[in-house]
Protein backbone atom coordinates (compact mmCIF):
# COMPACT_ATOMS: atom_id res chain seq x y z
CA UNK A 1 0.00 0.00 0.00
CA UNK A 2 3.28 2.42 0.59
CA UNK A 3 4.05 4.62 -2.83
CA UNK A 4 2.42 6.16 -5.23
CA UNK A 5 1.51 3.90 -7.57
CA UNK A 6 1.06 0.30 -8.49
CA UNK A 7 3.37 -1.69 -10.50
CA UNK A 8 0.94 -0.83 -12.73
CA UNK A 9 0.97 2.76 -12.31
CA UNK A 10 -2.31 3.11 -11.52
CA UNK A 11 -3.47 3.92 -7.52
CA UNK A 12 -3.33 1.54 -4.79
CA UNK A 13 -6.83 1.02 -3.55
CA UNK A 14 -6.11 3.37 -0.40
CA UNK A 15 -4.83 6.10 -2.63
CA UNK A 16 -8.06 5.94 -4.68
CA UNK A 17 -10.23 6.07 -1.65
CA UNK A 18 -8.40 8.62 -0.41
CA UNK A 19 -8.55 10.69 -3.36
CA UNK A 20 -12.42 10.20 -3.58
CA UNK A 21 -13.22 11.22 -0.25
CA UNK A 22 -10.79 14.48 -1.32
CA UNK A 23 -12.54 14.89 -3.99
CA UNK A 24 -16.20 14.80 -2.16
CA UNK A 25 -14.83 16.80 0.66
CA UNK A 26 -14.02 19.51 -2.10
CA UNK A 27 -16.91 19.67 -4.04
CA UNK A 28 -19.45 19.13 -0.96
CA UNK A 29 -17.18 21.33 1.89
CA UNK A 30 -19.67 19.63 4.31
CA UNK A 31 -18.53 18.36 8.11
CA UNK A 32 -19.38 14.86 7.03
CA UNK A 33 -17.31 14.40 4.44
CA UNK A 34 -14.33 16.16 6.18
CA UNK A 35 -15.00 13.57 8.46
CA UNK A 36 -14.92 10.69 6.24
CA UNK A 37 -11.64 11.90 4.31
CA UNK A 38 -9.80 12.49 7.77
CA UNK A 39 -10.80 8.59 8.75
CA UNK A 40 -9.71 7.54 5.41
CA UNK A 41 -6.47 9.92 5.82
CA UNK A 42 -5.87 8.11 9.24
CA UNK A 43 -6.22 4.73 7.86
CA UNK A 44 -4.06 4.63 5.27
CA UNK A 45 -0.91 6.75 7.81
CA UNK A 46 -1.73 3.79 9.88
CA UNK A 47 -1.55 1.57 7.26
CA UNK A 48 2.01 2.65 6.03
CA UNK A 49 3.20 3.25 9.35
CA UNK A 50 2.24 -0.73 10.10
CA UNK A 51 4.03 -1.50 7.04
CA UNK A 52 6.80 0.45 7.14
CA UNK A 53 7.64 -0.72 10.87
CA UNK A 54 7.09 -4.74 9.98
CA UNK A 55 8.87 -4.04 6.77
CA UNK A 56 6.04 -5.35 4.98
CA UNK A 57 6.50 -3.75 1.72
CA UNK A 58 10.44 -4.42 1.75
CA UNK A 59 9.44 -8.45 2.61
CA UNK A 60 7.26 -8.20 -0.10
CA UNK A 61 9.92 -6.67 -2.80
CA UNK A 62 12.22 -9.51 -1.96
CA UNK A 63 9.62 -11.96 -2.26
CA UNK A 64 8.79 -11.33 -5.90
CA UNK A 65 12.40 -10.56 -6.76
CA UNK A 66 13.25 -14.26 -5.71
CA UNK A 67 10.64 -15.55 -7.40
CA UNK A 68 11.70 -13.37 -10.77
CA UNK A 69 14.89 -15.22 -10.13
CA UNK A 70 14.09 -18.36 -10.37
CA UNK A 71 11.32 -17.93 -13.27
CA UNK A 72 15.01 -16.15 -15.02
CA UNK A 73 16.95 -19.30 -14.24
CA UNK A 74 13.88 -21.27 -15.74
CA UNK A 75 13.42 -19.57 -18.82
CA UNK A 76 17.25 -19.17 -19.22
CA UNK A 77 17.84 -22.82 -18.79
CA UNK A 78 15.24 -25.17 -20.12
CA UNK A 79 17.41 -28.17 -19.65
CA UNK A 80 17.96 -27.89 -16.45
CA UNK A 81 18.06 -30.78 -14.37
CA UNK A 82 15.81 -31.16 -11.40
CA UNK A 83 18.89 -30.90 -9.19
CA UNK A 84 19.76 -28.11 -10.89
CA UNK A 85 16.56 -26.72 -10.57
CA UNK A 86 16.72 -27.24 -6.83
CA UNK A 87 20.04 -26.09 -6.09
CA UNK A 88 19.02 -22.29 -8.21
CA UNK A 89 15.68 -22.51 -5.83
CA UNK A 90 17.55 -23.39 -3.00
CA UNK A 91 19.92 -20.11 -3.40
CA UNK A 92 17.19 -17.62 -4.14
CA UNK A 93 15.66 -18.72 -0.98
CA UNK A 94 18.33 -18.77 1.27
CA UNK A 95 19.03 -14.99 0.07
CA UNK A 96 15.62 -14.32 0.72
CA UNK A 97 15.92 -15.45 3.92
CA UNK A 98 19.07 -13.64 4.51
CA UNK A 99 17.73 -10.47 3.32
CA UNK A 100 14.32 -10.68 5.28
CA UNK A 101 16.96 -11.65 8.29
CA UNK A 102 18.78 -8.33 7.79
CA UNK A 103 15.50 -6.65 7.82
CA UNK A 104 15.12 -7.87 11.53
CA UNK A 105 18.53 -6.64 12.42
CA UNK A 106 17.84 -3.00 11.55
CA UNK A 107 15.98 -0.17 13.52
CA UNK A 108 12.47 0.44 13.35
CA UNK A 109 12.44 3.86 12.13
Amino acid sequence: MSGSLTSGGEMSNTELLQQMALWQWLTSQSEDDRGVLASVTGVRLASELFNRITGQDQINAFKRECIVGIADFLKQNPGATEAQINSEVEKRVVLFAARVQALNQQPLL
